[in-house]
């Protein structure tokens, strides 16, 4: 059995004449006039040889081959004075199979191009089966369904814009039936379908696919909408601007093609920064805009001359609309601006300021290589989205403040989200005050009695990396420096010496100031030197050698740059990659309970975490938090270390990180001090956990040289057999994991100034 749509549905569908003829029949035996007697008695006779025209066929290609004959049949309904207006056909209900067309829907088609086929645009084949049952419910069951969805085809014209066509359908020669299959469901349970629209799986379970008949035609007459459809997709596009996600519509340019109906257009736009008295693009749209007009008035114009244009729109805020470029005045023609318009092929522009309050907001501009693309009446369809461009303008730059104070918050101040409640709350106490004209003083943002967790994974030996580093410069710098001055004259004898001094002084008996009295000579004497040799007339070796050099010269220090920049960008990679993991793990991490968390960056990422029933008083709190937390954190120290072997032979400088966990069981406090913008640990009393944790970086193990932390191992630091029996709980786990090594040692941590009693414990990676 042929399936004459192509999407799922509960129906065996067969083009059909039956009722036609059966009108036909009609008006043979009822009508009073004898032509209209002896017309109906023609055509009935013409078609009573075939069968299938009542009977109802689902072959095709029968309409092609009876086209004549259906022609003739249908005549009365697609008048031939009406043909060359009307957009009309036959068609089956919801499918693209259309026949017996107007001459002018026919011209339509052929303009669009042979491979093109028509489809009813923007429905998904779950809404397809649900409107065919709701046929079903309106036809067979009376149920009084009024449709509000409205079906459009898409097709394109000659010029290749896309028209947008409304269609209206009369059924009155079609019929609906069920099969012996067809289930008949209770007038309860079409109200209960009713009420599931979306339900696709339960429309399907009362009308299975093809239980049901639709037998006849439908006749479908098209109104071109294109101006209604593409205005309303520029008005969801301009609500949907969005600067959280960023996913602008790529067929903007296409929709303004079939609002204006300009095969050649181009759509630029940009918005103006009052500030600064300057047209910024937009980022999100910038590889979608052509900004052939705008472009150049930011880029060509003087500063002083654009202020005064802005100025000036400010007052006088009417668009500008040129038909054909070649009819502007002569004396326009000769100005540079009208070069721009030539060399890019416009022969046809609008260029629009956006205003609200005679404040400029944006200015857009269309432009065509048709000459008359744009009018006063393309202008005037403007007014019908004016309002939604504002409201769309207005949207983005809240949400771009927005944006942007979230970002401060995010990366310039420590309010983390888990303790962000009280400084609302305060903050609302204050707004509620001042609403009342009442004066009311912030209070201090403190938490008390929390448990700390600290965590460490320092750059093993930067300092002595960077010394050398730097030495590798400055070395390299001084012979760049020596072969440059001997191409010159005897003039630069001394600066050969003063270079000889230094580069003795870095490799034997380097000073506190020698880096500072070198970028001296070079600042003041050398440098100046050098540029006045690029200046006169010198050879074309040594202004090729001088100028080879300066490219390597960092201009804030004036120092050569390049072994110390890649430990830098060495150590912001790892800093960056481990700081990264931190932030995607403390997600699981306030899972278990909110907490405040804070990280630093250096040479390596340290953390802080800091738990207790202050921090989220609404929760149930207990000791089992603070072990699932010091696991997490254990857990998570592992998997830096473990991706940094990864990664680690990717780094432009080979680097060797330690890590360390210091665990305390002291409560502490912590206060937001304004002057900082940060918490801080709260007392005399809590400053001792803050001593520990600074004098632990660089401390040994008692009675010897050796460091507690090495490259490749977690150490853990702590005080008394409680925490170690329960570290060694975490470890073992770990262990059953294959991430630690069953190598672990028990250390003692030497004295430190005013702290004694420290134990370790530290194992490898596996």
């Amino acid at each position: 059995m042929a399936n004459l749509y192509k999407k799922d549905s509960p129906f065996q569908v067969y083009i059909s004449f039956k009722k036609y003829l059966d009108v036909l029949e009609h008006i043979r035996y009822n009508d009073r006039l004898e032509y209209r007697v002896n017309y109906a008695e023609s055509l009935i006779d013409r078609t009573k040889n075939f069968k299938e025209l009542k009977d109802g066929f689902q072959d095709i290609s029968l309409l092609e081959k009876n086209e004549d004959l259906i022609r003739l049949l249908l005549a009365d309904l697609f008048p031939t004075g009406l043909t060359n207006n009307e957009i009309k056909a036959a068609s089956i209900p919801l499918s693209n199979i259309t026949f017996n067309y107007t001459e002018r829907f026919k011209g339509i088609l052929k303009d669009a191009g042979k491979d093109f086929e028509i489809e009813l645009r923007n429905i998904t084949d779950n809404e397809f089966y649900v409107f065919c049952c709701c046929l079903i419910l309106q036809t067979y069951f009376k149920k009084d369904i009024k449709s509000t969805i409205p079906f459009y085809y898409d097709i394109p014209n000659k010029q290749g814009i896309m028209k947008h066509y409304k269609i209206t359908v009369n059924s009155d020669f079609t019929e609906i039936y069920p099969t012996e299959e067809a289930k008949i469901p209770s007038d309860d349970i079409l109200d209960m379908l009713l009420e599931n629209l979306d339900d696709f799986k339960l429309w399907k379970k009362y009308f299975p696919s093809q239980s049901w008949v639709l037998k006849g035609f439908t006749i479908i007459s098209l109104v071109d909408c294109t101006s209604e459809v593409a205005l309303s997709d520029l008005k969801s596009s301009m609500i949907e601007i969005d600067p959280e996600d960023l996913n602008p519509n790529e067929n903007l340019t296409e929709i303004f093609k079939s609002y204006f109906d300009v095969a050649d257009l181009n759509f630029g736009l940009m918005t103006f920064n009052k500030k600064e008295q300057k047209l910024d693009n937009l980022p999100i749209y910038e590889s979608l805009l052509t900004n052939h007009i705008l472009d150049f008035w930011i880029n060509t114009f003087d500063e002083e001359t654009r202020i005064n244009t802005f100025n000036n729109i400010s007052h006088d805020s009417k668009p500008i609309v040129v038909s054909n470029v070649n009819n502007l005045d002569e004396n326009i023609r000769q100005l540079p601006s009208f070069n721009i318009l030539k060399d890019n092929n416009v022969n046809s522009f609008m260029v629009i300021p956006i205003m609200k309050d005679n404040d400029l907001l944006a200015i857009m501009e269309f432009t065509s290589s048709i000459a008359g693309s744009f009018n006063g009446l393309k202008l005037k369809k403007m007014e019908f989205f004016s309002d939604m461009i504002l409201f769309s303008l207005n949207r983005f730059y809240f949400e771009k403040n927005y944006q942007i104070e979230a970002i401060i918050q995010r990366e310039y101040t420590s309010i983390h989200d888990s303790v962000v409640w009280k400084f609302r709350n305060e903050a609302e106490k204050y707004f509620t005050a001042s609403l009342g004209k009442k004066i009311y003083t912030l209070k201090q943002i403190s938490f008390k009695n929390l448990t700390p967790l600290f965590g460490v994974s320092d750059i093993r030996s930067s300092s002595e990396k960077r010394f050398n580093l730097m030495l590798l410069d400055l070395n390299q710098q001084i012979e760049w420096l020596i072969d440059i001055l001997a191409l010159t004259n005897s003039d630069s004898e001394k600066f050969t010496l003063a270079l000889d001094v230094f580069e003795n002084e870095l490799n034997n008996e380097i000073k506190a100031d020698t880096e500072q009295r070198f970028q001296r000579l070079l600042r003041e004497e050398i440098h100046p030197f050098l540029q006045a040799k690029l200046e006169v007339r010198s050879s074309r070796e040594v202004k090729s050698k001088i100028k080879d050099y300066f490219l390597q010269v960092r201009p804030q220090t004036d120092l050569f740059y390049n072994h110390r920049k890649k430990l830098d960008d060495s150590i912001m990679l790892l800093n960056r990659k481990f700081a990264d993991m931190l932030d995607e793990n403390q997600i699981k991490a306030q899972q278990i309970f909110p907490h405040y968390y804070e990280r630093f960056k250096s040479d390596g990422v340290e953390h802080n975490l800091y738990i207790g029933h202050n921090i989220a008083p609404e929760l149930h709190y207990t000791s089992k938090v603070v072990h699932k937390l010091r696991y997490w954190q254990l857990k998570t120290i592992c998997k830096m270390e473990l991706e940094f072997q990864t990664f680690k032979q990717n780094l432009p400088i080979s680097l060797d990180i330690a890590s360390l966990i210091f665990v305390y069981n002291e409560k502490i406090d912590i206060r937001f001090r304004m002057d900082e913008k940060r918490f801080d640990v709260d007392g005399a009393y809590n400053s001792y956990y803050e001593i520990i944790k600074k004098r632990l970086d660089k401390a040994h193990v008692k009675d010897s040289s050796e460091r507690i932390t090495a490259p490749g191992k977690i150490t853990i630091v702590y005080f008394g057999m409680e925490n170690q029996k329960e570290y060694l709980e975490y470890i073992s786990r770990l262990q059953k994991k294959n991430i630690l090594q069953h190598n672990v040692e028990f250390l003692k941590v030497e004295d430190l100034q005013g702290i004694t009693g420290l134990l370790a414990l530290r194992v490898s990676l596996v």
